[in-house]
């Protein structure tokens, strides 16, 4: 059995898949936001409730607004502060009496996405997500890739490419990012990027849902922005594609539903490539707010 755990700044979320990767269980409690014991102890319990109902003890995979630091296994995370600074996979083991696994919630995001049945065979799989940030995922041949810091898929704390710069004009804005620098790819790329964006040009603050749906009513300035945010979004993806070259690249968050997003890039792409890339395959996430759950669970198939 598999046990998946995404835990987020507000809840947590429990499921249990069995061999089959079949979801049999579910379960959303609060997250001890402000108590790491009894952070520690939340999960555990859910582990051993389900232990005794499955008569069996699960494979524990947790996914987390964060990451391990490499070299300490300690966590590093904003939304989850309980946790912050704390070696949360070594007490859970400690406590489990088993193997933990942790990984950053876009990497769990990938990977769900990545064992779906029509993408399990993919050698690689990449998983972008425009939420209210912009981040990703690598997996290579169904696995998680971390890097030497557990940061590899931080895309969005790379910076806006050059030819990006150019495309945003003489008025291009230098968004700050909460990482504490400028310019990344999460204040440009997100769902939130797009609304900043809209209101640097315009000087009117509205949300994506409403630009969009003035751009399909054909208002000026909702086209005129849509049609610049396309060609910064294929500029960039160009870039990454250029460095990873995905066989699969699977979009999630709440602009990732925009479906022009998912016509104009296989036009839009190629002409920022390589000579001999082809724009890989750009796909909408199937399992949408369960991935996180999904991808927790499936870090311990081997």
């Amino acid at each position: 059995m598999y046990y998946g755990f995404d835990v987020g700044g507000t809840k947590i979320e429990f499921g249990a898949f069995d061999q089959q990767l079949n979801r049999v269980a579910t379960e959303r409690v609060p997250t001890p936001t402000d108590d790491y014991p009894l952070l520690v102890e939340t999960i555990t319990s859910l582990v051993k409730k389900y232990d005794q109902q499955f008569e069996c003890e699960g494979k524990v995979g947790l996914g987390l607004p964060g990451m391990e630091d490499a070299d300490d296994g300690t966590v590093l995370t904003v939304n989850v502060p309980a946790a912050k600074g704390k070696p949360l996979r070594a007490d859970l083991e400690k406590s489990l009496g088993r193997n933990v696994k942790i990984e950053n919630d876009a990497n769990c995001f990938a990977l769900s996405e990545a064992w779906d049945d029509e993408l399990k065979n993919e050698p690689s799989v990449m998983g972008l997500i425009l939420g209210t940030g912009f981040g990703g995922g690598l997996i290579y041949d169904g696995k998680a890739f971390g890097g030497r810091n557990n940061v590899a898929g931080e895309i969005g704390h790379t910076r806006l490419p050059i030819d990006a710069w150019f495309h945003l004009g003489d008025n291009a804005p230098l968004l700050g990012c909460g990482c504490g620098k400028k310019g990344c790819l999460d204040s440009y790329l997100s769902g939130r990027g797009f609304e900043l964006l809209y209101d640097h040009y315009y000087g009117e603050k509205k949300k994506a849902i409403e630009i969009i749906q003035a751009n399909a009513d054909g208002e000026a300035k909702a086209v005129e922005h849509v049609d610049r945010f396309m060609e910064l979004l294929a500029i960039c993806f160009a870039n990454i594609f250029s460095a990873n070259d995905p066989h699969v690249v699977a979009l999630g968050g709440g602009l990732s539903n925009f479906e022009l997003i998912y016509e104009e890039m296989p036009k839009r792409i190629p002409k920022y490539l390589l000579s001999v890339a082809k724009c890989p395959k750009i796909i909408k996430a199937k399992h949408g707010d369960s991935g996180g759950v999904r991808g927790a669970a499936f870090l311990n198939i081997k």
